[in-house]
């Protein structure tokens, strides 16, 4: 097994870029399934390689999980620009994997708006205040800590996403993203599940360095839903902010 998510098994598949998935992707949840924040990282890696612009950048990306990504099997992506323009564009990607009927089909999509960029270095402002630096963090344990109140934790991947590959900021970004929605609980995940279905991240920054803040927290609703809203950083700054919607289910038995 080699140290990524990802092994690109053929680049040129008339499906799309061919991945097989190795066992890091695997769900919290249960190991069948893959985990959606390698699952984003793969689909902003193609949304920033379709028809590529260095005038342009993603500045919202939103993912919304199909059903389960199989963690076994091969897997799919491709590309394609939705909207062109000079300014503004958008761009969309899919990944896909072998249904029941044993076809092709899609299980997560990503639409990513691209923007021109333009030097407005001196308006830089980001008003929310940092996460507690890391020479203060400490492990948390979901099954025994959890309270009231926003959670913050600074994460970063500990492999590549492709293997043979350096990841890019943004795919370093979403490849941690989606765990705002486990930082934001405060739920005990020994009597309730909650899983999200998709992600929406605009960025109004490019992050720097290996680290990626998230400062989350869910709201909850009287009928099993859920919201997770948050802030990304870096070590710097705020770079972007997140929202998830969030499926709250009591675990039998409990």
């Amino acid at each position: 097994m080699t140290d990524s998510y990802y092994e690109l098994m053929d680049a040129a598949d008339p499906l799309g870029e061919k991945f097989c998935a190795t066992d890091l992707v695997r769900s919290t949840w249960t190991a069948a399934i893959q985990h959606a924040a390698p699952v984003s990282a793969l689909l902003v890696r193609a949304l920033q390689r379709c028809a590529p612009r260095d005038d342009t950048r993603l500045s919202r990306v939103a993912v919304d999980l199909l059903g389960p990504v199989p963690a076994d099997g091969d897997m799919w992506v491709r590309s394609k620009v939705e909207r062109p323009g000079k300014q503004i564009e958008l761009i969309s990607a899919e990944t896909l994997a072998l249904g029941p009927d044993g076809r092709p089909r899609p299980t997560a999509r990503a639409t990513g708006w691209r923007l021109q960029k333009l030097n407005t270095a001196d308006l830089t402002h980001a008003s929310a205040p940092l996460p507690r630096p890391l020479g203060e963090a400490r492990s948390r344990d979901l099954a025994k800590n959890f309270d009231e109140g926003p959670g913050e934790s600074w994460i970063k991947p500990t492999t590549n996403l492709v293997d043979g590959e350096t990841m890019t900021p943004l795919e370093r970004l979403f490849a941690v993203a989606d765990c705002a929605n486990g930082i934001g609980s405060t739920l005990d995940i020994t009597k309730w599940t909650f899983l999200n279905n998709d992600l929406v991240v605009h960025v109004h920054r490019i992050p720097d360095g290996e680290w990626v803040g998230i400062r989350a927290a869910t709201n909850y609703g009287p009928d099993g839903i859920g919201t997770t809203v948050g802030t990304l950083f870096d070590e710097t700054g705020a770079v972007g902010s997140i929202a998830q919607s969030v499926l709250v289910r009591r675990r039998p038995g409990t």
